[in-house]
């Protein structure tokens, strides 16, 4: 950079706000349509006190707190994928069927053929991919609604499976590292350490991010709020590692249950993956380009047909990572994994957290706050009611909820021109 470009840098007017037009800023942006994952947030914290409320003593104990974590895991990896599908305002039916054939793949090369867990997993993994590879391959270069053949998939990916396992069986999971998963816990030393790289690393993220604005000259947010923002992240994060590292055993003396489950670093360091992918790279830019407007991103030069294949294909990979869940915490796989509501669950679960089904707008991290509020209704309903139906009929209502709320919100934001 030669001494001019440096002194014209330097002398660019940094717009610095204040803590009022911070959060001014913050509430017009919610008036005119941006609300973000903040319905996700309250309908979390919502169904939380109203079952700590109903039921105390399960729902608020420690042991529930980490099954509810568990099993939101598999939905959550699913909906991470179907993220990238939803953003270019495509849909993925067969990713519930997806995720239990590419587990098939996964039991019946260790159960049947005695193939090692690296491998199988491999082949599982690709399976996953070629499934995203095939049905990408069709939707761009056929022009063939994505509906219509992911809904074709989600027949057939059925039919395999139960040609491969056979009506009405069951292929067991008997490898200790696969099952270890979604049953064993991080030490509790290692899950502090573990926390404390996470919340350095939000921390490093947020300041350098807000260095970089100062540079070019962009509003940034006062230090107060970036350390309000930091602060906050480091209690909840801390809060939570403290409670999943207390004793959570009904008989200690028999075995002990402390630390926090794998799936969470397991999932955390996925999330943050692919929110990098989205958030800071070209490709996660076209990604929201094509979101917004198809002949205007090929008309841009963007390899819109590349791009879709690529969703396809980290999509189905994703729900190929679910079926090792459900692997895991079944110990088995049958004809029925990732099939009933799973996809149905999953695809509320990215709408509930903020992703939107019009392509364009949502992020990683909507899955996992959907996945949470999807858990959380099928975790404390049961424990105030036997009645299944009422699960269904509750989760529908959440769902059209969330749809409704996306509609008026893209509406409000045209209005208001934050579109």
């Amino acid at each position: 950079m030669t001494k001019t470009s440096v002194l014209e840098a330097s002398e660019v007017p940094v717009e610095q706000t204040s803590i009022r037009s911070s959060l001014r800023g913050y509430f017009s942006r919610v008036r005119g349509g941006e609300v973000g994952a903040l319905p996700a947030i309250l309908g979390l914290l919502s169904l939380m006190v109203f079952f700590t409320a109903m039921n105390p003593n399960r729902f608020a104990s420690l042991l529930n707190f980490a099954n509810l974590l568990n099993q939101s895991a598999a939905i959550i990896f699913i909906a991470m994928g179907l993220v990238f599908v939803l953003l270019l305002g495509e849909i993925d039916l067969s990713a519930g069927v997806a995720a239990g054939a590419s587990g098939a793949v996964l039991a019946v090369l260790m159960t049947h053929h005695g193939v090692a867990w690296p491998l199988a997993l491999a082949a599982c993994l690709l399976a996953g991919a070629v499934i995203g590879l095939t049905i990408g391959l069709i939707v761009s270069r056929l022009g063939v609604p994505s509906f219509v053949v992911t809904l074709a998939y989600f027949l057939g990916l059925q039919g395999m499976m139960l040609w491969v396992i056979g009506e009405g069986g069951t292929i067991p999971v008997r490898s200790d590292t696969i099952l270890s998963i979604m049953k064993s816990n991080v030490a509790p030393a290692l899950g502090w350490v573990f926390t404390i790289l996470v919340v350095s690393g939000y921390a490093a993220v947020t300041l350098s991010g807000a260095r970089k604005r100062k540079r070019r000259g962009l509003p940034v947010q006062p230090p107060s709020i970036l350390g309000f923002k930091i602060g906050a992240f480091a209690v909840l994060a801390g809060v939570g590692t403290h409670l999943l590292n207390q004793e959570r055993s009904v008989n200690p003396e028999l075995t002990s249950l402390k630390g926090m489950p794998y799936i969470v670093p397991i999932t955390t360091v996925i999330l943050v993956g692919l929110t990098f992918v989205l958030s800071r790279t070209a490709f996660g830019r076209h990604i929201y380009a094509i979101g917004g407007s198809v002949e205007a991103a090929r008309r841009a030069g963007i390899n819109v047909g590349r791009v879709k294949v690529i969703c396809f294909i980290i999509c189905s990979t994703m729900a190929a990572s679910a079926g090792v869940l459900f692997a895991s915490r079944d110990n088995s796989i049958s004809p029925s994994t990732g099939g009933s509501i799973t996809l149905l669950l999953a695809v509320g679960a990215a709408v509930i957290g903020g992703a939107s089904l019009f392509g364009g707008k949502g992020k990683v991290r909507d899955a996992v706050l959907g996945g949470l509020v999807v858990a959380t209704i099928a975790n404390g309903l049961p424990l105030i009611t036997s009645a299944s139906s009422v699960q269904f009929i509750v989760t529908a209502l959440v769902l059209l909820l969330a749809a409704a709320v996306d509609a008026l919100s893209r509406r409000r934001a045209a209005a208001t021109g934050h579109a």
